[in-house]
């Protein structure tokens, strides 16, 4: 469904941030992109959707494909109307508004009024909290509740693809959990493509199909989400994580550079 072939971004025409990033999303498929924070997945969400041009970044290499046609060049909008939608880090609801028109937002590109409330009924089915929401401003309900808001909001758009950046990012436990199985129903009763970047390593593998592992701007490392979390190196080195799923000091990981040649 979705090539990203070889992509090089730069910022500001002199940063260079991404560097031959390849990767793939298969039609109705769980994709995680995992690594630490500053490792390039953002930029790399951003260039599929097009908002990279926002932030004065641009693809100056490689191609980035959905069903085939070239789509970097392409503007927001459009990318939106061609079937892929982007969550943001952070959520970025619109707090001034109620529950119900952040969702109705989510469908500008629309323009069947009784499919759009059909939709807004689906979404409702998903996330029962936001129907007893639908009335109060989105500043005022919880995290948990504003990032099922903007998966909601994204799905008025109708997707193929949605683009999940950091969806885990300031929620407790249970909250993930229930935002994921959520996501993995509509990726089973909708046939949504989802492609999930995520510092979460563990809730990230145990719904994805497939992931790969970014570091510094580079594809590292892929494969299927069992191999990979289940590679104790992979952890550790790419990762930063011990056996035991705590985060390692860079003092521990200051011979990093040789072991992983020799893991190569």
């Amino acid at each position: 469904m979705l090539a990203v072939n070889n992509i090089e971004v730069i910022y500001d025409h002199v940063i260079l941030v991404l560097k031959g990033v390849s990767l793939r999303v298969p039609e109705g498929g769980i994709v995680a992109l995992l690594g630490a924070n500053g490792a390039g997945k953002s930029t790399t969400l951003k260039a599929i959707s097009g908002l990279l041009r926002t932030e004065r970044g641009d693809v100056t290499k490689g191609s980035i494909e959905l069903r085939g046609v070239p789509i970097q060049r392409r503007s927001p909008s459009e990318v939106v109307q061609r079937g892929v939608v982007q969550v943001m880090e952070g959520r970025h609801v619109f707090e001034h508004l109620t529950v119900e028109d952040n969702l109705l937002a989510g469908g500008y590109t629309r323009r069947n009024g009784d499919s759009l409330r059909g939709d807004l009924d689906l979404v409702y089915t998903y996330f029962p909290r936001l129907t007893q929401r639908r009335t109060t401003r989105a500043g005022y309900i919880s995290g948990g509740e504003q990032q099922m808001l903007a998966i909601g909001r994204a799905l008025m758009a109708r997707p193929r693809l949605m683009l999940l950046d950091e969806p885990s990012m300031g929620l407790a436990p249970m909250l993930v959990a229930e935002i994921f199985e959520i996501v993995s129903r509509l990726n089973r009763e909708e046939n949504l493509a989802v492609l999930l970047a995520e510092q979460n390593v563990t809730v990230a593998l145990k719904y994805a199909q497939h992931g790969y592992v970014m570091e510094t701007g580079r594809i590292v490392l892929d494969g299927d989400a069992k191999t990979i979390s289940e590679n104790e190196d992979v952890k550790e080195f790419y990762l930063g994580l011990t056996g035991v799923g705590q985060r390692k000091s860079y003092r521990d990981v200051k011979h990093y550079r040789r072991r992983k040649r020799w893991l190569s």
